[in-house]
Protein backbone atom coordinates (compact mmCIF):
# COMPACT_ATOMS: atom_id res chain seq x y z
CA UNK A 1 0.00 0.00 0.00
CA UNK A 2 1.45 3.32 -1.02
CA UNK A 3 0.49 6.93 -1.28
CA UNK A 4 1.82 8.33 -4.52
CA UNK A 5 1.93 12.12 -4.76
CA UNK A 6 2.24 13.61 -8.24
CA UNK A 7 3.84 17.03 -8.59
CA UNK A 8 4.41 19.13 -11.69
CA UNK A 9 4.49 22.79 -12.70
CA UNK A 10 1.64 22.04 -15.14
CA UNK A 11 -0.69 20.94 -12.33
CA UNK A 12 -2.58 23.45 -10.17
CA UNK A 13 -1.64 21.51 -7.06
CA UNK A 14 -0.04 18.21 -6.08
CA UNK A 15 -2.34 15.19 -6.19
CA UNK A 16 -1.98 12.15 -3.95
CA UNK A 17 -3.48 8.82 -4.92
CA UNK A 18 -3.50 5.48 -3.18
CA UNK A 19 -1.79 2.54 -4.86
CA UNK A 20 -3.28 -0.77 -3.74
CA UNK A 21 -0.88 -3.34 -2.31
CA UNK A 22 0.01 -6.05 -4.79
CA UNK A 23 -1.02 -3.93 -7.77
CA UNK A 24 1.63 -4.12 -10.48
CA UNK A 25 0.36 -1.07 -12.35
CA UNK A 26 3.16 1.28 -13.33
CA UNK A 27 3.21 4.88 -12.15
CA UNK A 28 2.22 5.86 -15.69
CA UNK A 29 -0.80 3.56 -15.51
CA UNK A 30 -1.72 4.96 -12.09
CA UNK A 31 -1.38 8.50 -13.44
CA UNK A 32 -3.61 7.73 -16.43
CA UNK A 33 -6.22 6.18 -14.13
CA UNK A 34 -6.36 9.41 -12.12
CA UNK A 35 -6.10 11.87 -15.04
CA UNK A 36 -2.61 13.03 -14.14
CA UNK A 37 -0.89 14.40 -17.28
CA UNK A 38 2.48 12.64 -17.37
CA UNK A 39 3.57 12.89 -21.01
CA UNK A 40 4.40 9.64 -22.77
CA UNK A 41 4.86 8.21 -26.23
CA UNK A 42 5.84 4.53 -26.42
CA UNK A 43 4.86 3.24 -22.94
CA UNK A 44 7.54 0.54 -23.05
CA UNK A 45 10.80 2.22 -21.98
CA UNK A 46 12.28 3.01 -25.38
CA UNK A 47 11.62 6.74 -25.82
CA UNK A 48 12.23 8.32 -22.38
CA UNK A 49 9.32 10.75 -22.76
CA UNK A 50 7.86 9.77 -19.37
CA UNK A 51 10.96 10.72 -17.33
CA UNK A 52 10.16 11.24 -13.65
CA UNK A 53 12.04 12.02 -10.47
CA UNK A 54 11.11 9.88 -7.47
CA UNK A 55 11.41 11.20 -3.91
CA UNK A 56 10.99 8.67 -1.11
CA UNK A 57 9.38 9.97 2.06
CA UNK A 58 11.25 7.26 4.00
CA UNK A 59 14.54 6.86 2.11
CA UNK A 60 15.71 4.06 4.40
CA UNK A 61 12.90 1.81 3.15
CA UNK A 62 13.09 2.11 -0.64
CA UNK A 63 11.35 -0.89 -2.16
CA UNK A 64 10.81 -0.21 -5.85
CA UNK A 65 11.14 -2.88 -8.47
CA UNK A 66 14.51 -3.24 -10.15
CA UNK A 67 15.44 -1.23 -13.20
CA UNK A 68 14.63 -2.95 -16.46
CA UNK A 69 17.37 -3.20 -19.08
CA UNK A 70 15.45 -0.78 -21.33
CA UNK A 71 15.13 1.69 -18.47
CA UNK A 72 18.84 1.47 -17.58
CA UNK A 73 19.80 2.04 -21.20
CA UNK A 74 17.46 4.99 -21.72
CA UNK A 75 18.34 6.69 -18.43
CA UNK A 76 22.06 6.35 -19.20
CA UNK A 77 21.44 7.80 -22.68
CA UNK A 78 19.56 10.74 -21.12
CA UNK A 79 22.45 11.36 -18.69
CA UNK A 80 20.25 10.58 -15.67
CA UNK A 81 21.94 7.38 -14.51
CA UNK A 82 25.59 6.75 -13.68
CA UNK A 83 27.50 3.49 -13.39
CA UNK A 84 27.64 4.02 -9.61
CA UNK A 85 23.85 4.39 -9.45
CA UNK A 86 23.38 1.21 -11.49
CA UNK A 87 25.70 -0.63 -9.11
CA UNK A 88 23.82 0.73 -6.07
CA UNK A 89 20.53 -0.38 -7.61
CA UNK A 90 21.76 -3.86 -8.54
CA UNK A 91 24.02 -4.64 -5.60
CA UNK A 92 22.47 -2.71 -2.71
CA UNK A 93 18.85 -2.63 -3.92
CA UNK A 94 18.87 1.18 -3.81
CA UNK A 95 16.77 2.51 -6.69
CA UNK A 96 17.91 5.74 -8.36
CA UNK A 97 15.92 8.95 -8.19
CA UNK A 98 15.37 9.13 -11.97
CA UNK A 99 12.99 6.59 -13.45
CA UNK A 100 10.64 6.13 -16.37
CA UNK A 101 6.97 6.28 -15.35
CA UNK A 102 6.16 3.44 -17.75
CA UNK A 103 8.62 1.14 -15.93
CA UNK A 104 8.40 2.23 -12.28
CA UNK A 105 6.01 0.40 -9.94
CA UNK A 106 5.44 1.91 -6.49
CA UNK A 107 5.33 -0.78 -3.86
CA UNK A 108 4.84 -0.38 -0.12
CA UNK A 109 6.42 3.04 0.20
CA UNK A 110 5.08 6.56 -0.01
CA UNK A 111 6.67 8.50 -2.85
CA UNK A 112 6.48 11.83 -4.60
CA UNK A 113 6.61 11.68 -8.38
CA UNK A 114 7.91 14.87 -9.99
CA UNK A 115 7.57 15.50 -13.73
CA UNK A 116 8.00 18.54 -15.94
CA UNK A 117 5.00 18.04 -18.18
CA UNK A 118 7.20 18.19 -21.27
CA UNK A 119 7.92 14.91 -23.07
CA UNK A 120 11.37 13.78 -21.93
CA UNK A 121 11.75 17.14 -20.21
CA UNK A 122 14.08 17.70 -17.32
CA UNK A 123 12.32 17.92 -14.02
Amino acid sequence: MANVTFSSPIMHQDKTVYAIAGNTKTVLGLAEEHNIPIPFECQNGNCGSCLIEVEYYSPESKMSLALTEKEKSKLKELGKLTAAEIEAAEVNDMPPRWRLACQFVARAEDVRIIFSGEPGGAV
